[in-house]
């Protein structure tokens, strides 16, 4: 199949799924349209029986999309920009103190416990997984999406600071867990001696401190570039170019790409929102990005949802899938409790932050999209992968679902 037609067809599913579910479901998008792909990825195991023969057909064409690929190098740029770009800066710089907070320390202590917690509790279920593995998974999983969460939170009403956490944490953390995975998996693939603690603080400066840097000076251009003209087309443009060739150049300079376009949405839809578009530029701008947003959620959620027909499934992996949601739960309520109690008289959050910060990180395709860059020749690849996939399965299902009952009962007068 070419690829022309697997783009093709990828959207024509995607459309029809968003028009079942605006129709009848009437969910959050991407809840609605991952339900419908699940029930379609079910029905075609189902008939596996009669049809193998178009199952496979189907399998094939899954197949040869490198789902980590397509997201890392094409969607994220995109997604990321659209997400930040959508946020209000100046609330979202109230509340720096709360997220980076939770977004660095948060990653660290969840990958901590998520890792230890996998190693010891692995061997109930008849596995032999290595620390360092686990680790890895705890890496992995730990950074929450932005994409799962700003696709969601953005139908539900929910205090201003709450939300701005949940999100602003979500847009940054990304980027120190693409640094911890990456340096976990050095050590697994190489042993514990191919990194010092030194090399590790070097590529975190590198990767999240010059991602930063680099989104600030991008942010900048582009600001000087839209003030000097007024002609909204041109400043649409301007704003694709500024994100795919910001973003390959990033990768180029082994920075963090994600970061900088995180740091290049804020400093647009903010700054140069207000100082160098005219009314109708903003609008256009706003308009194309929520629009580019929401097709490529849309196929993101569809391709999350056929990957099940890609999955080994067997009983122990989804038994230990079980446990390890129930694991990660309380691994992120701790990993934002602990420092939430530590640094409590700086925050502006009140005691039930905690609970809605925890069932308000939702996991997404970012983390199926690193589980699945593990190498094939590396023991327990296939079990990893399952984990994953259960784990974001009852994130953005069964986290996504209950949110807004959870929203009520914490906030009854704010929702």
């Amino acid at each position: 199949m070419d690829l022309f037609t697997l783009i093709t067809l990828l959207i024509v599913v995607a459309a029809v799924f968003s028009y079942v579910n605006t129709r009848l479901l009437k969910l959050p998008d991407a809840i609605g349209i991952m339900v419908l792909s699940l029930i379609f990825s079910v029905l075609m195991l189902g008939l596996n029986a009669m049809y193998p023969a178009r199952l496979m057909v189907i399998k094939d064409a899954l197949g040869q999309i490198d789902f980590g690929r397509v997201l890392f190098d094409v969607m994220l740029s995109f997604l990321l920009f659209a997400g930040a770009f959508h946020t209000d800066s100046a609330r979202l710089r109230v509340e720096r103190r709360s997220v980076m907070l939770f977004a660095f320390v948060g990653v660290l202590l969840s990958t901590a416990m998520v890792g230890t917690g996998l190693y010891f509790m692995a061997g109930w279920f008849g596995f032999e997984l290595p620390l360092p593995l686990c680790l890895l998974f705890g890496a992995l999983i730990s950074p929450t999406d932005p994409i799962a969460v700003l696709g969601i939170l953005a139908k539900f009403k929910l205090p201003e600071n709450v939300k701005l956490n949940i999100v602003g944490e979500s847009l940054f953390n990304d980027g120190v867990g693409v640094v911890v995975f990456a340096s976990i998996y050095r050590i697994v693939v190489n042993g514990i001696d191919s990194v010092t603690p030194s090399e590790i603080a070097l590529l975190f400066l590198e990767e999240a401190g010059g991602g930063v840097l680099f989104g600030l000076a991008l942010g900048y251009g582009l600001f000087y570039l839209l003030r000097s003209i007024n002609h909204y087309q041109t400043e649409v443009i301007i704003t694709v170019a500024g994100v795919m060739g910001g973003y390959l150049l990033a990768q180029k300079l082994h920075i963090s790409g994600p970061l900088a376009m995180v740091v290049t949405g804020l400093f647009v839809g903010g700054y140069a929102r207000q100082s160098a578009m005219s009314h109708t530029t903003e609008e256009y701008v706003d308009k194309f990005w929520e629009l580019l947003d929401s097709i490529l959620n849309a196929l993101l959620f569809v391709l999350i949802g056929l990957e099940l027909l890609l999955i080994d499934i067997q009983y122990n992996y989804w038994m230990i899938s079980v446990v390890t949601v129930v694991l990660v739960l309380m691994s992120r309520f701790l990993a934002i409790w602990i420092p939430f109690r530590l640094a409590r008289r700086w925050l502006d959050l009140d005691d039930k932050a905690p609970i809605m910060l925890t069932w308000g990180g939702l996991r997404g395709g970012l983390s199926i999209a690193m589980a699945l860059s593990i190498p094939e020749a590396l023991p327990h690849k296939d079990l990893i992968v399952t984990i994953t996939y259960g784990v974001v399965l009852f994130s953005v299902i069964g986290q996504g679902l209950t949110m807004e009952r959870l929203i009520r009962r914490l906030y009854p007068t704010g929702a």
